[in-house]
């Protein structure tokens, strides 16, 4: 059974791009180098529609690959066409939604029918300890994997920026990135980073990624 939003928005149709461990959460930019032929030709599609594609996670292997129950709708905001028909695009994230079915189609590529989130996260703050906790462990886990980050730029950023920014980069498995997208509100959300954090970088290193399986 799907899962339930926190709020029921409108019912969509549209086509989506399952990828393992990429996420785009709303109001975040997502840069795609599209270069296999049914997602050139569902880009196309895209264009020529509304430039509206899901990005979703498939839960495992297979053709078609079983499918998460929760995405999120993205705009193609930039694009750039390269001769031999690749592209480039940079996707925007617009609203959550719950898978409800797959639908039958012609074309190479998947589509779907899901219900959309009507949410507003933007509007939320994190306490100055749940933002000194995110930003105390995304330091420490950096360190540990030897990552180089402006954290003068990222004490800049508003909380809603914060933490779906760094939900949508940490080099997490596919479940625990998953956890994270049906995270419903900043501060749970943030929570879950610090924890999944300290999960991670306590048992990786530069060159030993860990799992959560």
């Amino acid at each position: 059974m799907p899962l339930r939003s926190p709020l029921s928005g409108e019912t969509l149709r549209f086509a989506i791009f399952p990828l393992p461990g990429a996420l785009l959460f709303p109001g975040m930019h997502l840069p795609l180098h599209i270069f296999e032929d049914r997602y050139r030709a569902m880009i196309s599609d895209a264009m020529a529609r509304d430039r509206k594609i899901g990005m979703i996670q498939p839960r495992g292997p297979g053709d078609p690959a079983p499918l998460y129950e929760v995405g999120c709708l993205g705009h193609i905001e930039q694009i750039e066409a390269h001769d031999d028909g690749r592209y480039d695009i940079l996707l925007s994230g617009l609203k959550r939604f719950t898978l409800i079915g797959e639908v039958d189609s012609p074309t190479p590529f998947r589509r779907i029918e899901a219900q959309i989130w009507d949410e507003r996260e933007d509007d939320e703050v994190l306490s100055s300890i749940e933002r000194a906790s995110l930003e105390q462990e995304a330091k420490a886990f950096a360190e540990s994997m030897d990552y180089q980050v402006d954290w003068e730029s990222v004490s800049r950023l508003d909380d809603y920026s914060m933490v779906n920014g760094t939900a949508q980069v940490v080099p997490f498995d596919s479940a625990a990135k998953q956890a994270l997208l049906e995270a419903r509100g900043l501060s749970e959300r943030a929570a879950l980073i610090v924890q999944l954090l300290q999960f991670f970088g306590a048992r990786s290193g530069p060159t030993d990624p860990a799992t959560l399986q």
